[in-house]
């Protein structure tokens, strides 16, 4: 997904709502973001990294899409879905390649 903000390609991701379960919130940033469901497979490994000079973890599960809708908004603009080399070169982050290597040998829903 393209966010404007950040003129960035990244996978969907976001805060946690206080007391909310690491899964139901990926789940939940997935609808916003992308207007899909997602059906959720194995977790990935959890990737950490400073933004801002400031620490941040971020929690990922291999997922199948589910029905929905993309509708463009502030946050993000655009979504494409790609092949594994197509989405190596687009995403901006050598984290979010990574991401896109494991979930290559790890079993869909």
């Amino acid at each position: 997904m393209h966010r404007p903000k950040y003129d960035d390609w990244s996978h969907p991701k976001g805060k946690l709502k206080p007391g909310e379960d690491p899964l139901a919130g990926a789940l939940r940033e997935v609808a916003e973001e992308t207007g899909y469901a997602a059906v959720p497979g194995a977790e990935l490994t959890t990737v950490r990294y400073l933004a801002n000079g400031r620490p941040k973890e971020v929690r990922y599960w291999a997922a199948a899409a589910g029905t929905g809708a993309f509708a463009p908004s502030d946050e993000v603009d655009r979504i494409l879905w790609l092949a594994p080399e197509a989405a190596r070169a687009r995403l901006t982050q050598p984290r979010d390649r990574a991401l896109v290597d494991e979930l290559l040998t790890t079993r869909l829903p």
